[in-house]
C-alpha cells in the first residue's frame, strides 16, 4: 500500500466517505495478510518504496489470480515477474484496467499507479539475447519512476559500439550493464564511467559459460571499481536497486 493509498484512506476516512471499521479493515494487514500459501507484504512501497513483487514460476493460476485479487482489495500494489501470457490472459480477463501488461519484460503490474519520474537509468546489453532480461530491469526501472533509456548489443566483440555512445553515460544517474558469455562488459563500462554500474549476469553462452556461472564469477572478479553484482537474470532486482540509487543519490 502506498503513501498516497494511506493517505486516501485517512482522507476518505475524514470526509466520511468510509467508516473507521471499513478503514481499519483496509490497514489491519500491518505487516501482512496471510492467504495460508502466502503472506502478502501490502505495506512494502510503505517501508521501502518498492511495491510487493511476486515470482510466478511455481505458483498455480489459481494463486496468482487471488494474490492479485487481495492486492487489488486492499488498494496495494504488486509487481509480477516472469509472467507466461496465459497467465496474464487470466488476469487481465478478471481485473481488466488494474494489470498492465508489459509482455517483452514478462511483467504484470496490478494496482501500480504511476510515479512522478524522478533521475535516469540506462540500461546496456552486451547482446541482443541479453534484451529479455534487460527489459525485466527497464520495465522494473520505469514503474518505480525512473526514466529509462537503454542501449543494446553494445558488447566487447566490437567494443567501438559502446564508446561511441558514451555521451549517454554520464547523462544517467545509474547505469545497467547485462551481459552472458564470458560477462566482461560491465568492467569495461565502469572503467569509462563515474556513474554506479549495476551488473547483471545472464544465463546467455555456450557449454563453458555454465548458463550464466562464467559471466557471475567475471563480474565479482571485475578489477573495475564501483560495481555491484546481481544474481543471474535477475533482472527484477537490477531495476528494484537502480531506483533505489536514484531516489537516494547524493551525488
Amino acid at each position: 500500500m502506498t503513501p498516497k493509498k494511506i493517505e486516501r484512506i485517512l482522507k476518505d476516512l475524514s470526509s466520511g466517505k468510509v467508516t473507521v471499521s471499513e478503514s481499519m479493515e483496509l490497514l489491519r494487514t500491518l505487516p501482512y495478510e496471510d492467504l495460508h500459501f502466502a503472506k502478502l507484504d501490502h505495506h512494502r512501497e510503505l517501508r521501502k518504496g518498492i511495491p510487493e513483487a511476486i515470482y510466478t514460476p511455481g505458483k498455480t493460476d489459481e494463486q496468482v489470480l487471488k494474490i492479485a485479487e487481495r492486492t487489488l482489495e486492499r488498494k496495494g500494489e504488486a509487481v509480477f515477474t516472469r509472467v507466461e501470457r496465459k497467465t496474464h490472459s487470466k488476469l487481465r480477463k478478471r481485473f481488466g484496467k488494474d494489470v498492465r501488461w508489459f509482455p517483452e519484460a514478462r511483467i504484470a503490474a496490478v494496482g501500480v499507479e504511476e510515479r512522478p519520474v524522478v533521475g535516469k537509468v540506462l540500461v546496456v546489453t552486451a547482446g541482443t539475447s541479453d534484451i529479455p532480461v534487460a527489459e525485466e530491469a527497464a520495465v522494473t526501472a520505469t514503474i518505480l519512476g525512473c526514466e529509462v533509456e537503454r542501449l543494446y548489443d553494445v558488447g566487447v566483440a566490437g567494443v567501438h559500439r559502446l564508446t561511441s555512445n558514451m555521451s549517454k553515460f554520464e547523462e544517467a544517474d545509474v547505469v545497467i550493464v547485462l551481459a552472458g558469455m564470458e560477462g566482461a562488459l560491465p568492467s569495461v563500462v565502469a572503467g569509462l564511467t563515474s556513474r554506479p554500474v549495476i551488473a547483471v549476469p545472464t544465463s546467455v553462452g555456450y557449454g563453458a559459460s555454465f548458463s550464466g556461472m562464467a559471466a557471475l564469477l567475471g563480474m565479482l572478479s571485475s578489477c573495475s571499481s564501483g560495481i555491484g553484482v546481481v544474481n543471474i537474470d535477475n533482472g527484477f532486482g537490477a531495476g528494484a536497486l537502480a531506483a533505489i540509487i536514484v531516489k537516494n543519490k547524493r551525488f
